[in-house]
């Protein structure tokens, strides 16, 4: 009797864990997102998100029209994209953030492609690689509101200070956003505090991201 109360109240008490990890994970995601810390940088980076044809989607598009906002404030003088192509892509997501940002008044010196990764820590390493080679640290990432506190957390851990400058339309704006992509988001910030940093792989790229990422007619 004594070993199953025991056992009952380890069941419990591992139950009651599990449940203030996953708040915790929720919450901090949820104040990431509503609560940007935004300050000059040495460079704007942003992330990669589907493209068609060598056009942006509507995700990434958002990105881009928010780091252009934030270049044009004057808040970092270069912008970094990132992202590679699938197996048979003609282009990759960088080169087509790099020719959106030029189409609508980016000078070519001040924007580099980084045409690697297909996820958030692949895309990480990337371009935290770039900006060590320039001796700089200070970076704005450009991503979706609630995707901010993981981007953030992967720069951070490759010794680089972050900030999130979040998107204000697309259709993963904060006020879009639902509670699905909430708990992805907190479920992929966990994984990766607990599993990523120790070397285990867990990709964020999902085959729905296509259908998010479709670009306008």
């Amino acid at each position: 009797m004594f070993l199953f109360k025991l056992f009952r109240r380890a069941i419990a008490f591992l139950l009651l864990l599990v449940i203030v990890i996953s708040l915790f994970a929720l919450g901090k995601t949820w104040f990431a997102a509503n609560n940007p810390t935004i300050r000059n940088g040495d460079v704007i980076v942003v992330l990669g998100a589907a493209k068609l044809d060598g056009r942006p989607g509507l995700v990434l598009e958002a990105r881009l029209t928010e780091a252009k906002r934030i270049y044009d404030l004057g808040l970092a003088k270069k912008i970094i994209t990132v992202g590679g192509g699938a197996p048979g892509d003609r282009t990759t997501e960088a080169a087509a953030g790099r020719v959106w940002l030029m189409q609508n008044g980016i000078k070519y010196a001040d924007i580099k492609a980084v045409e690697v990764g297909r996820d958030t820590l692949s895309s990480t390493k990337a371009y935290a690689a770039e900006v060590r080679d320039r001796k700089i640290r200070n970076v704005i990432i450009v991503t979706d509101p609630l995707h901010c506190l993981r981007s953030m957390t992967m720069a951070n851990d490759r010794g680089l200070i972050a900030t999130c400058s979040p998107v204000q339309g697309g259709p993963n704006a904060l006020e879009k956003s639902g509670f699905k992509y909430l708990i992805r988001e907190a479920g992929a910030y966990l994984a990766y505090i607990t599993l990523g940093r120790h070397g285990v792989r867990i990709s964020d790229r999902l085959p729905s991201d296509n259908i998010l990422n479709k670009v306008t007619p």
